[in-house]
């Protein structure tokens, strides 16, 4: 298996999203712990075809030019974003909408494709992303049940 530079690999990928194409990638990192695990989990993303929300799973541009696949916390009323990865505390923004080129619609965790309306999606989607000051707490005992 070959491997190739996020900052390589990711920009061919965006240029598919804005195409109208499907994408699917390998999750490279940890900061979407426990939810997604590096190198063992799948996206499938696309362009947003609806307005972007709280929960959201979103793939943006940095100003710095870094790709950051996280999850929308808050928008504000300027409509600016908040995002946070699932295994951070501390959020990141304001961040323009217009950075964010692909939504996150389904991941395969654990070998298995789920999407919305499945638990594990809404429990992260909707429990865990309020429960930022008890991450730490909660991920020392997730992993060690795992």
């Amino acid at each position: 298996m070959r491997k190739i530079a996020n900052d390589v690999y990711i920009p061919v990928l965006k240029e598919l999203v804005e195409e109208g194409k499907e994408v699917s990638m390998m999750i490279s990192g940890s900061s979407m712990n426990p939810f997604l695990i590096h190198q063992r989990d799948y996206i499938l993303m696309r362009k947003p075809e609806r307005e972007l929300k709280v929960g959201d799973m979103v793939f943006f541009q940095r100003n710095d030019g870094a790709y950051v696949m996280h999850r929308i916390h808050h928008i504000n009323k300027k409509e600016k974003l908040f995002i946070i990865g699932d295994a951070q505390t501390e959020m990141e923004g304001p961040i323009d909408k217009e950075q964010v080129f692909a939504i996150i619609i389904k991941v395969k965790r654990k070998g298995k494709w789920i999407s919305p309306g499945d638990f594990w999606w809404e429990f992260f989607e909707h429990i865990w992303l309020h429960l930022i000051p008890f991450r730490r707490i909660l991920m020392k005992l997730y992993g060690i049940r795992r």
